[in-house]
């Protein structure tokens, strides 16, 4: 049986071929935006947060942009995205937080993040991966779903999850493994009626193993 860290490895060879461009799909021009996106995003699509920044983002770029905005203003443009109330709040009282402790500057540690409005350690992950280059681990509902499958973890929590692949992922491929990882998930590795026949990493697979043993 292979170690978890040799799977990985073997995962890196395929993806780096299979999805080698992956990346964030939610759309921005600066740090803030994409706080302000990520915030959005949950229990929502990223196309459709895409969408409705996409007007947003006009007015809005920097902290300050979002923090001096009137809250019935960001409503009506984030209503589409779903708890839009809550997450108006959130985004306006973030922005206000990075700007009065921060200087405007989206901090760059997962301590800060995490003091702010509306941010959790998959935002703060995605913020220090992606915008910092630092070490990081995003567990999303496809990163849980597939690194199960996979077997890359029996943990059910993200953060369990998450701290339980920080043993063997390399640090430096954390966060690229997680965009494949969406990527996959999206692609062939679905929810419901996943592509296993197809799939590229199903010699890899303890679900594909126990499927066929079935």
């Amino acid at each position: 049986m292979l170690r978890r860290k040799e799977k990985v490895l073997m995962l890196k060879e395929i993806f780096d071929v299979e999805y080698k461009d992956a990346k964030c799909s939610l759309d921005y021009d600066t740090v803030p935006q994409l706080l302000v996106a990520v915030i959005l995003s949950a229990q929502c699509t990223d196309a459709r947060v895409n969408i409705v920044t996409k007007q947003l983002f006009k007015k809005c770029k920097t902290a300050s942009d979002f923090a001096n905005m009137k809250l019935e203003e960001l409503e009506n443009y984030i209503r589409p995205c779903g708890f839009y109330k809550m997450k108006a709040k959130n985004i306006i009282s973030a922005n206000k937080d990075i700007v009065k402790k921060y200087g405007g500057k989206v901090p760059d540690n997962m301590d800060d993040l995490l003091s702010l409005s509306g941010v959790g350690r998959k935002t703060a992950n995605l913020i220090l991966g992606d915008v910092y280059g630092k070490s990081a681990l995003v567990i999303d509902t496809h990163a849980m779903r597939l690194t199960k499958r996979i077997g890359l973890t029996k943990e059910e929590d993200p953060v369990k999850i998450e701290f339980d692949l920080k043993k063997f992922v390399p640090p430096e491929y954390g966060i690229h493994l997680c965009h494949q990882l969406v990527f996959h998930g999206r692609k062939v590795c679905t929810a419901r009626n996943p592509k296993c026949d197809i799939c590229p990493v199903n010699m890899l697979c303890n679900y594909y193993k126990n499927k066929k043993e079935k």
